[in-house]
């Protein structure tokens, strides 16, 4: 197995696999980035997250996208995972682990603070990936969006 860092080139093949992640999901209405969408924002002049491949013997078992927030309390940057997929194939073979370790390693070295992730409800299978690499729910917390329409009409006012 091999995580590299994704290129310009990997811009379809991120796009192809958000889309089975949202089918996974059960978000596929939601999933409309293309291929072009990731190239400006992976790869563009102003890089707005940084995406990982995971290869094994010559076949993409999955991917990662991930950016940088800022934590106020700690006065250091965190890691943000927006995404992690591995294909079902290649599940339960340690590569999200080791995706996850990855991540990790990367932010011990730049000095983050935390490192941070959401998961729906209702996916146990994760929920219980994620307890047994130590992480916690912060169930004091809710996520509060500004999308679409409601977005723009809050910008124009």
């Amino acid at each position: 197995m091999t995580i590299r860092a994704a290129t310009p080139a990997d811009a379809p093949l991120i796009a192809i696999l958000v889309r089975e992640l949202a089918e996974y999901e059960r978000l596929a209405h939601e999933a409309v980035a293309t291929a072009a969408d990731f190239e400006k924002a992976l790869f563009g002049p102003q890089p707005k997250a940084h995406a990982l491949i995971v290869e094994h013997e010559g076949q993409t078992a999955g991917f990662a996208i991930y950016f940088y927030n800022f934590s106020t309390f700690l006065g250091r940057p965190g890691i943000y995972v927006e995404d992690v997929y591995i294909r079902p194939d290649f599940r339960r073979h340690g590569f999200g682990k080791a995706v996850f370790t990855y991540l990790a390693k990367q932010a011990i070295q730049e000095n983050c603070g935390r490192m941070e992730w959401w998961v729906l409800d209702w996916n146990e299978p994760a929920v219980k990936f994620y307890a047994g690499l130590g992480a916690r729910p912060m169930n004091e917390w809710t996520v509060q969006r500004l999308t679409g329409d409601a977005l723009r009409k809050f910008a124009e006012s």
